[in-house]
């Protein structure tokens, strides 16, 4: 996401407030002449931010839906008015996800001010910017791979790209960085954390949580609930054969062993040398009907499909991989594992650090599951008040109030 950057040069700060102010009084023509004649060296007219509070056009256009500057006056009229503004700003190319000084996106303040048409209008730019970047992401990696089988075909010891004449496929902002929700889904799901990092780090463990060496939650006590609700969705009845990526605290594998429906078998992959070590000292290997799969899962589940083996009910629950591991697993690993009539979920916590990159999430899931040939049902309840729960902890990885717990399957 972008952040404010500062406008020094007198005039061209006096041309953002008036863009701004112009997109506050919901002003469609003046705006418009604004947007048309305005320059910027490095940034759209549409994106610019004032100083004082962060705001871009968008941000103004939404904020002034409050009377008074309350949070609980809003004015209907307004609502509406704004609802074209934010359309207009759109159709020059606004970003929809940028950052004012109180750590907002336009879409964070139109869902504390309950704009409810406004808050569905940023979700929807937001995942059609995603989809866009997640598509244009993967013809960069094509083109890489063309130009890379070419380079070799002629020169086969040659690295030297100078020559390499395609064009790159790149969506910036004003900035020059991918604008997405939280560097958007092409990302590392968690922020400043990579796999091989991650399975290189040492891990701390206590009662409460699971952390790495840079004290990020791993997992944490708090997710009980949700593991013990999906079990229960995922063990329908006994004697099925269940799966499930990522041991961790092994929250959602004790549930699944106290489980009213037993299963007739218990794997589960996992990957950190920690984690191996401490779910062996607990004698989990040798619990009956339990089978433990060393290594990464983009290792161990060729091998299990190769061995013929399938399964009823599948959980995934990885940490520090991206949105392209996840989707990797669901539309090539998940097919040949699990039986016609299983069910699968994971954990749903991508872009659970605001409310309004959660709902963007859902919306491109459903989308990429539909296209790998799943339906998808959610049941939302609600969290606990979390505050406590972050002591000691480097990141607050979940703000929002509900879960929404999703079950996959084949599409009939």
């Amino acid at each position: 996401m972008s952040v404010p950057r500062p406008i020094v040069d007198a005039s061209a700060l006096s041309n953002v407030r008036d863009i701004v102010r112009a997109a506050g009084d919901h002003d469609l023509d003046r705006l418009q002449r604004l947007l048309d004649s305005s320059h910027f060296e490095g940034c759209k007219p549409v994106d610019v931010q004032e100083p004082e509070h962060g705001y871009t056009p968008l941000h103004a256009a939404i904020a002034s839906c409050r009377s008074d500057g309350a949070t609980d006056g809003i004015l209907e009229d307004n609502e509406s008015k704004a609802y074209e503004t934010v359309k207009l700003l759109f159709e020059n190319g606004a970003i929809w996800n940028q950052l004012d000084r109180n750590d907002e996106t336009p879409g964070c303040i139109a869902h504390r001010l309950g704009l409810i048409s406004l808050y569905q209008l940023m979700v929807d730019a937001g995942v059609r910017a995603e989809l866009l970047l997640n598509r244009l992401d993967g013809y960069e990696e094509l083109e890489d791979l063309d130009d890379e089988d070419e380079d070799d075909a002629a020169e086969p010891d040659s690295h030297d790209e100078s020559d390499t004449e395609a064009p790159e496929l790149v969506v910036t902002t004003a900035e020059g960085e991918t604008s997405s929700v939280q560097q958007g889904l092409l990302e590392a799901s968690t922020e400043d954390v990579d796999s091989k990092a991650y399975l290189s780090s040492a891990l701390s463990f206590d009662d409460e949580m699971l952390l790495d060496e840079s004290q990020n939650g791993v997992m944490m006590k708090w997710e009980s609930d949700i593991m013990a609700r999906s079990a229960d969705l995922l063990l329908s009845r006994p004697g099925l054969k269940i799966l499930n990526i990522g041991f961790g605290m092994g929250i959602i594998d004790t549930h699944i062993q106290s489980h009213m429906n037993k299963p007739a078998e218990h794997h589960t992959v996992e990957a950190h040398p920690d984690v191996l070590r401490d779910l062996k000292s607990k004698g989990w290997q040798d619990k009956p009907n339990v089978f433990i799969h060393e290594g990464k899962w983009q290792d161990v589940l060729p091998e299990l499909v190769a061995e013929g083996q399938t399964f009823d009910a599948i959980y995934y629950d990885t940490f520090a991989e991206s949105y392209h591991d996840f989707k990797e697993f669901f539309s090539e690993q998940l097919i040949g594992l699990l039986d016609q009539g299983g069910n699968w979920s994971y954990f749903n916590g991508m872009g659970a650090d605001r409310q309004i990159s959660y709902d963007v999430y859902q919306k491109i899931v459903e989308i990429d599951l539909m296209e790998a040939g799943f339906d998808v049902e959610w049941t939302d309840f609600d969290l606990p008040n979390l505050g406590a729960a972050w002591t000691g902890v480097k990141r607050k990885y979940w703000n929002v109030e509900q879960y929404r717990l999703p079950v996959c399957k084949f599409m009939d």
